[in-house]
């Protein structure tokens, strides 16, 4: 959105065309140069009769905490504005994003000495904080502290607190912490599973989590489906990338063609190039275009074996995609 427009068209501002603005601002232009554009929309704002205050002043802080921007964060809080909880959790959020937990805890201690009280968000991103701090005590502290304030612990903090287990290694105690969820009635998502299967190094544990997921008929998204997938079939366990494979066909997850791609390398490195084929004519009749690397695989199998009516069949079925390239 253009800056002139703004200034000139006050009735289409909005905090979230003053977000646009000001973020593609602070990404490239100096501090000064961003103060002074935010200054103009203050008068944009009180010249139509708007009001303008902490929430427009949270936007700019956003902004420069979004460009990890930190010193100059921290001087946006002279702009005459009494930053509110939203304000400090902007800054806590963008200083553990950036690895500086102790900054985070400083930020956190000024706004205790504001009488702010933090908030569930608060303390999520702050357990998040020590999770890449590596500080489990202190993740703990913090996790234990939303109980004291009588806050509605969920999900998120719970998979922050998992996260935090998992960066240390300790297994054990990420674990304990999907327990407590499922006991706590708070219903695993794919962050809770992926947080664990992606900090496990063996593949009997890598299993044990797995179990439970499908035990749990649990649905994973994309990302969690391509990491078992290819622990199963580096590890050789080409029985569990299969059983897996049919599991996402069951529940009618979009079968996609980097995990076909990954499965089938592993099923004709195995010399189960039938259960392969099979797999890839799932995903042709699901709609979708295998990659060309597994086509080209599958077919020279076919021809050493002298499969012709199946390398006849595949040609087939991947010609209805080049014919749609076409039209």
């Amino acid at each position: 959105m253009p800056q002139s427009l703004l200034l000139s068209r006050p009735s289409i501002l909005s905090p979230y065309s003053l977000s646009i603005l000001l973020s593609s601002h602070a990404k490239f232009q100096p501090f000064n140069s961003t103060i002074h554009l935010f200054d103009e929309l203050r008068h944009s704002y009180n010249s139509a009769g708007l009001a303008f205050g902490v929430d427009e002043f949270n936007v700019l802080l956003r902004a420069f905490c979004v460009q990890r921007r930190m010193g100059e964060a921290r001087l946006v809080f002279n702009r005459g504005f009494e930053p509110d909880v939203v304000s400090f959790n902007i800054r806590i959020d963008a200083c553990c994003k950036k690895g500086r937990f102790l900054d985070a805890l400083t930020v956190f201690d000024e706004m205790s000495k504001r009488n702010l009280s933090p908030t569930l968000q608060t303390l999520t991103t702050l357990v998040y904080g020590a999770g890449i701090a590596g500080d489990l005590p202190k993740a703990q502290e913090l996790f234990d502290e939303m109980f004291e304030r009588g806050l509605d612990v969920d999900r998120g903090a719970y998979n922050a607190l998992m996260s935090c287990h998992m960066r240390v290694g300790n297994l054990k105690g990420g674990m304990a912490v999907m327990d407590e969820m499922v006991e706590k009635g708070i219903e695993l998502d794919d962050v809770s599973y992926y947080t664990v299967l992606s900090r496990l190094k063996k593949l009997e544990d890598v299993c044990l989590v797995y179990g439970r997921m499908i035990g749990n008929r649990f649905v994973p998204r994309m990302r969690t489906v391509m990491l078992l997938m290819k622990v199963f079939c580096n590890n050789k366990r080409l029985d569990l990338g299969l059983q897996f494979w049919d599991y996402i066909v069951e529940k009618g997850l979009c079968l996609h063609c980097h995990v076909l791609d990954v499965l089938v390398i592993g099923l004709c490195g195995g010399g189960r190039e039938d259960e392969g084929y099979r797999c890839f004519k799932q995903v042709v009749q699901s709609g979708r275009q295998p990659l060309d690397r597994t086509y080209r695989l599958l077919e020279g199998l076919l021809v050493k074996a002298n499969e012709f009516k199946k390398l006849e069949e595949l040609r087939d079925m991947m010609s209805r995609f080049m014919d749609l390239d076409t039209k």
